[in-house]
């Protein structure tokens, strides 16, 4: 069972929705026992960072999932807002985050050259594989994602990223390290190259 966190931002049905179109029994929850049961956990998330790490608190799911993920070693994926909470913190907000990840959130840059990008990015951007990875398994051709955000990560540590796409500039927009995966992009919006993706995480490991 995959269990979809709901702590109150993401686009939970659109993940549930194609996890069922291809057989991955799945559900969105925020019970512990269903998350203590869970054989794989998706931390989702739109909005802002603070936000996301009161919701997480006021429903006393922090040291669960540092027990589940951390402790256990369960496979997590984060997506958009949900793995930047996966990082030490964002410059969006004050709060901590989860710190499983020696990261950083930061905002875009948005002087670039003489050029000035529009901030957020927002729409289909490659993404370059920088490491073998059984999330990108068999994927299909020159992988596209579809991004909204403001905010990016600052991997410190080089072998944890995973993905990188052009912004401007390069920026990291997925990593990896161990059990826990995060990525910027929105795989539920994607089409066949999110549902692959979404596909690998639940059928691999």
């Amino acid at each position: 069972m995959v269990v979809i966190i709901d702590y109150g931002l993401g686009n939970l049905g659109s993940i549930l929705n194609m996890c069922k179109r291809f057989g991955i029994r799945a559900a969105i929850s925020s019970d512990r026992r269903e998350i203590e049961r869970a054989k794989k956990l998706i931390l989702p998330g739109v909005g802002a960072f603070d936000q996301g790490m009161k919701n997480l608190a006021t429903l006393e799911l922090i040291g669960l999932l540092n027990d589940r993920v951390m402790g256990a070693g369960v496979h997590i994926l984060g997506i958009c807002l949900g793995a930047q909470l996966m990082t030490r913190g964002s410059e969006e907000g004050t709060l901590s985050g989860l710190e499983w990840i020696a990261a950083d959130t930061v905002r875009f840059n948005n002087e670039y050259g003489r050029e000035t990008i529009k901030i957020p990015n927002m729409g289909w951007t490659d993404v370059v594989i920088e490491k073998e990875s059984h999330l990108f398994k068999d994927m299909h051709p020159n992988p596209r994602f579809y991004f909204v955000h403001s905010y990016h990560f600052l991997c410190h540590d080089k072998q944890d990223i995973l993905t990188t796409s052009q912004y401007g500039y390069s920026f990291t927009s997925a990593f990896e390290r161990r059990n826990i995966v995060g990525v910027q992009f929105h795989p539920e919006k994607s089409h066949k190259f999110g549902m692959k993706l979404l596909q690998n995480f639940a059928e691999s490991f």
